[in-house]
């Protein structure tokens, strides 16, 4: 049914959960996987740092999403899976917005991510990604709750 699943990974245990929900889907439906880490370059802490300790926290930063891409890569190669990565960055506007769009253009046909299940003044003060990507996907969502066990 699907052919090419989209993961968000932020080395978080909520996108790892997504993550091992995909692995399963993917062995399932003989489907390949589209690993995603998205950069958020945060203006405000440019304006805060000197040009040198940004560009090293940037280093930095995406060195970690190397990292997690080639950690979840190797468990899809354990679990039988195909998988690719991408790195992308976002200056301006929401992960969400680069989810969809990475959804978009790499002709993915789900996409599985972790949600916190974030609920009243939380999920209104932090916003959601989550359900920015619900709401503006093209495609199918599967979203995995961080905690099932929690209300």
């Amino acid at each position: 049914m699907y052919q090419r699943i989209l993961v968000p990974l932020d080395g978080s245990a909520t996108a790892e959960r997504g993550l091992r929900e995909a692995l399963r889907l993917a062995a399932e439906q003989k489907a390949k996987l589209h690993l995603l880490h998205v950069i958020e370059d945060f203006p405000m802490l440019m304006e805060m740092t000197t040009a040198v300790s940004f560009d090293a926290m940037m280093r930095e930063v995406r060195e970690y999403g190397e990292n997690v891409l080639s950690k979840a890569q190797a468990a899809a190669t354990a679990a039988g899976v195909t998988a690719e990565t991408a790195v992308r960055e976002v200056t301006r506007g929401r992960i969400a917005t680069v989810v969809v769009d990475e959804a978009r253009s790499s002709g993915c046909d789900l996409i599985v991510m972790g949600t916190h299940g974030r609920r009243g003044f939380n999920r209104l003060a932090l916003g959601s990604d989550a359900d920015l990507v619900v709401r503006e996907s093209p495609v199918p969502v599967l979203l995995v709750r961080d905690d099932p066990e929690r209300s």
